[in-house]
């Protein structure tokens, strides 16, 4: 077996460093320590370690087995019940809360209803992939207890589970341009939704945080959800700093703020005669 390229694992490196898990001598942290504990991606591992500070553990483990699942979650049925599998996944996205919650809405749908397979066949959704799920949480649950982590939820706050996302995929986020399409915050890449997406085809959001990119006629940002660009400081202001988000501020956030300092240099020469 070939050894990774060199490229390939000096960005993984670097990922481990901006997560936390590696310190400036590239020992693992105490942080990396709890994050290898879940058999799951680091960004997802993160996340996951993340979500005690946001008391939302029970919805961020729920959204991380959803994401681990290895298959669609929704199926496409056949031309002439499309749109009603349509509408059944649109329900899911009320608020356009973005993809995360909207699998998170779905897994606690099912188990509302006692695990049910004819309800996922009423909301074309496979119904294997939802067990999958299931198993997947279970085991992550047995994992937050390993480490000292209390499983809480905090169902009522979105803010708070979208922030706990954010704390593992900072690295993952992007800004609304003029044509539409988005630009990856810190790096100069052009991606676009993707057509899965519950956001796609909807009012664009100026701030995304998304699972991962791939790559077909264009670079597609899969399973996003909108956040506030505040957010990006506050979660990592390690590898974020305010200048990365004022670049972006609106024009007539521009043109109140030249108002205001063209107001400011007026009253101070009227106070000079």
């Amino acid at each position: 077996m070939d050894p990774p390229p060199e490229k390939s694992l000096m960005k993984a490196l670097e990922l481990l460093y901006a997560l936390g898990a590696l310190d400036g001598k590239s020992d693992i942290t105490k942080l990396g320590e709890r994050m290898v504990e879940f058999p799951v991606d680091p960004m997802l591992s993160k996340m996951i370690v993340g979500s005690e500070k946001y008391k939302c553990s029970a919805e961020v483990i729920t959204i991380a087995a959803m994401l681990s699942t290895g298959s669609s979650i929704f199926y496409r049925p056949s031309r002439n019940q499309q749109y009603l599998a349509d509408n059944a996944r649109m329900s899911f996205y009320t608020d356009n809360a973005g993809d995360h919650i909207a699998l998170l809405r779905v897994y606690n749908s099912w188990k509302e209803m006692n695990y049910s397979s004819q309800w996922c066949y009423e909301n074309y959704i496979q119904s294997k992939s939802m067990r999958r799920a299931r198993d997947i949480r279970e085991q992550l649950a047995g994992l937050l207890k390993r480490i000292g982590v209390e499983l809480t939820s905090n169902s009522e706050d979105l803010d708070a589970v979208k922030k706990a996302i954010l704390a593992g995929f900072f690295p993952h986020s992007a800004k609304l341009q003029k044509d539409g399409s988005y630009r990856r915050v810190r790096e100069p890449q052009t991606v676009y939704v993707h057509p899965s997406s519950g956001l796609f085809g909807a009012s664009p959001k100026k701030w995304l945080v998304y699972h991962e990119l791939v790559l077909t006629t264009k670079e597609y940002m899969r399973h996003t959800t909108e956040m506030k660009p505040e957010w990006l400081v506050e979660i990592a202001p390690h590898y974020y700093k305010l200048k990365d988000i004022e670049e972006t501020r609106t024009k007539k956030s521009q043109s109140r703020n030249i108002r205001s300092l063209m107001l400011k240099v007026d009253t101070n020469k009227k106070a000079k005669r």
